[in-house]
């Protein structure tokens, strides 16, 4: 039996979750904004723009404090000879096998948040789907992007 994975991805990728998911919340940070001032205007009762402000907490909360923690210690990665493993999820928790033998290209992939933070995510593409690793080290994410070539190569040679 193949045991889990047990490679992490890096710790800043923390504050890039916590940004995006700030980034995620303005629209409801808005909204909540907009019913303070809406109840000023029309004299609402003062409850509406205190649920709003209320949920508007609530969901920033998760999306840019709790949740990034939650996926950040979920997710793990293994790249084996003859296979990648990933293993992701928040609440329900996925494990992916792709076949070295399956790997048609692999590329590093950097935004904005990532690249302030030196961090790099890589994809893997097969023949029908894209898997990701994100938030690695950019030395580390350019390390096994070509490690990852190889093996495929010689899986490939072995077919």
């Amino acid at each position: 039996m193949v045991s889990e994975p047990n490679t992490r991805i890096s710790e800043k990728a923390l504050p890039v979750w916590r940004w995006s998911g700030l980034l995620h919340s303005a629209a409801v940070i808005i909204l909540a904004i907009a019913s303070v001032v809406l109840a000023f205007i029309f004299e609402w009762k003062l409850w509406i723009p205190a649920a709003a402000v209320g949920a508007a907490i609530v969901y920033t909360y998760f999306f840019a404090f709790l949740l990034p923690v939650i996926r950040w210690k979920r997710w793990r990665y293994e790249v084996r000879e003859r296979e990648i493993e990933l293993q992701r999820g928040v609440f329900f928790v996925k494990r992916t096998l792709v076949p070295m033998v399956r790997v048609q290209h692999v590329d590093t992939v950097q935004g904005p948040l990532l690249r302030k933070y030196g961090l790099a995510s890589i994809t893997i593409s097969t023949a029908a789907t894209t898997h990701e690793i994100p938030a690695l080290d950019m030395y580390e994410a350019d390390d096994l992007r070509n490690s990852i070539s190889s093996l495929a190569r010689v899986a490939e040679d072995d077919v």
